[in-house]
Order: structure tokens, then sequence, then C-alpha cells
């Protein structure tokens, strides 16, 4: 499960305490009920990405169903912590896309977020310089390994909102992004 991936990816319980891991269970209605035994309405919780509306309702059914099921769950938060996100990894090989992420919600848009940025805030600054990464798992690794002034673009290219993010702290912005042909293409893209 969970904790067996991330163990397997070298991850210490801190790290994952610390970056608030977690696991959305291989249910349809997991969450969703979760939240409805809180008191929270469904469009609501529609409205914050957490599920997803069936195209053709059936009756006695649930019109929604979760949209992360069988993932590790990372939150992304704000540059002052509050979550406003997920992104979410596949436990099964067969299960696509390998990364899921919260749609544009009013509180999350992904163009505008760096990942990890409110850990990595407090060090850009001492450190002399801010180092971005693609994904959440090498912000985890990165920040595990000492390297706590790395954030992740979360796969986008690098857009002005968070550059402007970043200059609040440091004027030295260093890409470290795959070395896939993918990678190399962001680089290029946040170069420019």
């Amino acid at each position: 499960g969970a904790r067996d991936y991330l163990a397997g990816r070298g991850f210490s319980d801190a790290t994952i305490d610390a970056f608030l891991l977690g696991y959305a269970a291989d249910r349809w209605d997991g969450l969703l009920a979760h939240l409805q035994s809180k008191n929270y309405e469904p469009a609501d919780v529609l409205a914050a990405g957490l599920v997803i509306e069936r195209e053709q309702p059936e009756p006695g059914r649930s019109p929604y169903y979760d949209r992360f099921r069988h993932r590790v769950m990372v939150p992304i938060r704000d540059v002052h912590g509050h979550v406003i996100g997920f992104g979410a990894r596949a436990l099964r090989s067969d299960q696509q896309p390998k990364y899921l992420n919260t749609p544009q919600t009013p509180l999350f848009e992904k163009s505008s977020v760096l990942y990890g940025l409110d850990v990595a805030r407090r060090s850009i600054r001492p450190r002399g310089k801010a180092i971005i990464v693609e994904g959440y798992m090498d912000v985890l690794a990165c920040h595990q390994a000492g390297e706590d002034n790395v954030v992740a673009s979360m796969g986008t290219a690098l857009t002005e909102p968070q550059i402007r993010q970043l200059r609040r702290y440091t004027s030295t912005i260093v890409l470290a992004l795959d070395a896939d042909a993918a990678g190399q293409a962001a680089t290029l893209r946040g170069l420019s």
C-alpha cells in the first residue's frame, strides 16, 4: 500500500509527517461518505475538486464519486501552509494517469503555485537561491536529504506568478529538471 510505496522510495516517517502525506482508499465513495458524515455538502466537495460528477447518474446511487482512489495523497499548500489542493500518485502500475492533481478550483490554480514553497521559503533566503525540480517526490527527497530550498513546478512550465513568488526570497533560481526529453524541454521553456 501507500506506506510500502513511501518506504520503498526511502521516505522517513518524519518526512511523511512534515509533508502530511496520506492515502486515498480504493473505494468509489470513501472520501465522499466520510465528508458527508462530517456535514459537508456534496456540492462543496465537488467545488473543491475532490469528487467527480457522474455523466449518467443512476437511481439510488450518489451522483458523485471520489476523484482519488488507491493513491498516495500529497497535500499542496499555499505559501502560508494552508492546503489548497492535492497531488496523488498511483499505487498500481495499471492506474492512469500516474500522477493526478486536483483540477483548477477557486483555491487552486496550478500555474501560480510552487509545491513545497511553504517549507522551502525559510531556507531560500539564507541559502541565496531557490532550486526548482519537477515533481512532489523530488521535493520530498531533497528536503529529506537536507536540501530544503527546493520547490516543484508540478510538471508545468514555469510561469510568471511562480517566478514572482520566488523573487520575494531570492534573485537566483536554479532549474534542476529531469534529464529526459520532457525535462529538457521544460528547462528551455523555463529559461525563456
